[in-house]
């Protein structure tokens, strides 16, 4: 099967995608081993001693930094892909590749086919391993970030905020998400608002842990009080939380939508959004983890033109402008979410507008690219 003149997979198809991956390969160690640079460079605590004299045990530190890899890749991957493909162009203008194979009559469009795909293909795997992560290493990576942050062996955290599936508010004075041996989470000083018809309910315990009971898991109380505010009803002792709902994930989803929320995958996101619909956050962070990985194809229509249309020995200029108009892609993505969530533009306008505004651009670039 042909396609503006070539052959689908064909020799030249082939050639420019080996082409595009070598250079991907490139790009990824250099974007990724700076990006590696820089975070040590701003997180050298978390080589200092501890208050009891000790340090963070030398194997969880190299956990930690190579479980940080991939997160540090999901924040550079359209830089990536985009220098992989200036790359590519670059070595193909020097190579006096493109000359020859716009003389035999192939467009540019054609020509760079491969490392549209290419784009795609980073595209669909940016998004789909964010969601593989949420499930993988990353539990494991946050427990050592905070080890290594904070200082300790076990994670206590502090005043937490959520909604449960309906929509009742927990406030929790203090959760330790893995306590003893086995590891049992625990809440200290637990508070759960409901409004159940035109009765608004409050159960607090004094601890909660979660266990397992014949109904299943579920928060077994110590201390734990039912209160029917506003009404005459006594206040009565309950054993366990009278509605499942939020477990112990539920918290620590929450956490993290809180101190990290950047790094939340579309389903954790979705979750929190469906807890707390009118959370203008988390419906910006929705919409957002659909856009960031569309840049990776935005970034190469914009900046390739302007590659394209460079002569040999002139690459140089036309890398720069390209870098320099990704460059300008971040900054008004960056002020464009703030907007989004701060609630001063909507989050779907937020969330869209540069993808939209340079995706518009990029297609007119390549379309008129020097054929």
């Amino acid at each position: 099967m042909r396609l503006g003149g070539l052959r689908l997979l064909g020799r030249i198809d082939r050639y420019v995608g080996g082409l595009f991956v070598a250079a991907y390969a490139t790009a990824l160690l250099l974007v990724v081993g700076l990006s590696t640079i820089g975070y040590l460079a701003t997180h050298l605590d978390h080589f200092e001693p501890w208050a009891d004299g000790s340090t963070a045990p030398t194997l969880d530190v190299l956990r930690f930094y190579v479980f940080n890899i991939p997160f540090l890749y999901l924040q550079v991957a359209p830089f990536v892909t985009v220098i992989a493909a200036l790359f590519t162009l670059a070595r193909m203008i020097k190579a006096n590749e493109t000359v020859a194979v716009l003389a035999a009559g192939v467009s540019a469009q054609r020509l760079l086919l491969p490392v549209l795909v290419g784009g795609v293909v980073a595209t669909l795997g940016m998004f789909g391993l964010r969601e593989v992560l949420t499930y993988t290493i990353a539990p494991q990576r946050d427990a050592l970030l905070d080890l290594l942050e904070e200082k300790r062996r076990e994670p206590v955290y502090e005043s937490v905020w959520l909604k449960d599936r309906l929509g009742d508010v927990v406030h929790v004075r203090e959760f330790r998400p893995s306590t003893g041996t086995p590891p049992v989470a625990e809440l200290r000083d637990v508070e759960v608002t409901s409004k159940r018809e035109n009765t608004y309910i409050l159960q607090r315990a004094e601890r909660a842990v979660w266990a397992s009971t014949p109904a299943g898991p579920r928060w077994v109380l110590e201390g734990g009080v039912l209160e029917e505010v506003d009404s005459q009803k006594e206040a009565r002792a309950i054993r366990e939380l009278q509605d499942l709902g939020f477990t112990p994930s539920d918290v620590l989803t929450a956490i993290k939508g809180y101190e990290f929320p950047l790094e939340l995958s579309f389903s954790q996101i979705a979750h929190l959004a469906r807890r707390d619909p009118d959370n203008t956050e988390y419906q910006t962070l929705l919409q957002y983890n659909l856009t960031f990985p569309l840049a990776n194809l935005v970034l190469l229509l914009v900046a390739l033109p302007l590659m394209m249309g460079r002569e040999r020995g002139r690459q140089q200029v036309g890398l720069a402008a390209g870098c320099g108009l990704c460059v300008t892609f971040f900054f008004v993505d960056f002020i464009s979410r703030a907007l989004g969530m701060d609630g001063s533009l909507s989050p779907v306008v937020s969330s869209w507008l540069p993808v939209l505004l340079f995706g518009s651009l990029g297609i007119a670039m390549f379309e008129s690219m020097r054929s």
